[in-house]
């Protein structure tokens, strides 16, 4: 098997970052965005990673993603906010929401903020290492009430996105790094499978008719299938509650969701962030979680499982290897990039080594 090809993770952030500022994104905002798409790919998450640039740049050119500005502020009471995002970037307004967030946080012990019209806001998980470094537990949840391709338990249409939600829980270690979906699998990854021509492991879609399929395809059939909620065939009430407490958080909290007329890819967001010397202490907060980390990590595995990882524990792992030896991208990535880059007379960064 050839060895991935691999990119410095500084280079990356700079073409992201002068590709999205000719295309006319702001400054600040193009640094944030493209900061946040390479930190997805540094842990992992490499379908909500750079493979998002390309798309990103296409919406700045249709003038779906908003150029510049700033949110704007709907309600703001002493430990809650909302706003609306007027279309701006997901990952620079999630930052800003961080930023608005901390001090209030400390001053209350939790603070909550919803965004809607947000664009796009990328992987969750990469947002949660600010929030945990500062001593903060966080919550960050998201929809996209123009996109449905999720069904409800036991029925055949889609009504839901993934809607994914993420908790970023700080220890004495390396922090806990939740990023799950309510949905068995994302668009992103069916969306991959699907173009190359290849099929998921597992049942985890319907075809329209509501029957068990390992094919991506069924999506974009006519009539659409659907992905499954997490759970599956069996045990899919468990992701459809997930579900729809998500689209609590997210459209109803905001105020805008799937009762409104779509307003192009985006997200509605919901955010939290609590500080645990405001409830039982940060000390024992911090004891309790390393006692459940312990508790895991040195967990008998079962046959196949080498050791129990903690949530994050191979995301830090993989970011601290790509921040030291280059980041690898998915064969996918850097071809699709190198085409974005030379319409903006733009080189794509050199392999390393």
């Amino acid at each position: 098997m050839a060895m991935p090809e691999r990119f410095s993770a500084d280079a990356l952030r700079q073409f992201g970052s002068t590709l999205l500022q000719r295309a006319g994104l702001e400054a600040d905002k193009a640094d944030s965005v493209a900061a946040t798409l390479v930190d997805g790919d540094l842990l992992g998450h490499d379908t909500h990673g750079l493979a998002l640039l390309a798309p990103y740049v296409k919406e700045l050119e249709k003038g779906s993603m908003a150029k510049s500005g700033q949110p704007e502020v709907l309600s703001e009471r002493a430990a809650a906010l909302a706003w609306d995002g007027r279309r701006l970037p997901g990952p620079w307004l999630v930052h800003q929401g961080i930023d608005a967030l901390i001090p209030k946080a400390r001053d209350y012990g939790t603070a909550s903020l919803t965004i809607h019209h947000s664009h796009h806001i990328a992987c969750l998980a990469a947002y949660l290492l600010r929030a945990t470094q500062e001593g903060f537990m966080m919550i960050l949840a998201s929809s996209d009430p123009a996109v449905q391709s999720v069904a409800p338990f036991g029925g055949t249409q889609a009504v839901f996105t993934p809607n994914p939600i993420a908790a970023g829980i700080p220890t004495s270690g390396t922090p806990f790094l939740v990023d799950i979906s309510a949905s068995i699998t994302t668009n992103g990854m069916s969306n991959r499978l699907h173009k190359a021509g290849k099929q998921f492991e597992e049942e985890w879609l319907i075809d329209g008719a509501g029957h068990p399929s390992r094919d991506p395809a069924v999506l974009a059939a006519t009539p659409p299938g659907t992905i499954l909620p997490l759970g599956g065939l069996s045990a899919g009430h468990k992701g459809f509650g997930l579900a729809v407490l998500i689209e609590a958080l997210t459209g109803g909290l905001s105020g805008f969701g799937r009762a409104d007329p779509a307003a192009g890819w985006g997200a509605t967001v919901f955010m939290s962030l609590y500080d645990p010397s405001a409830f039982g202490g940060e000390q024992d907060f911090k004891r309790q979680m390393d006692h459940i980390a312990q508790a895991c990590r040195s967990n008998p595995p079962r046959p196949g499982v080498g050791q129990v990882r903690m949530p994050g524990d191979r995301g830090m792992q993989r970011r601290a290897e790509q921040l030291a030896q280059g980041v690898a991208l998915h064969p996918t990535i850097a071809p699709m990039l190198r085409e974005a880059g030379a319409a903006y007379d733009l080189e794509f960064p050199a392999t390393l080594g």
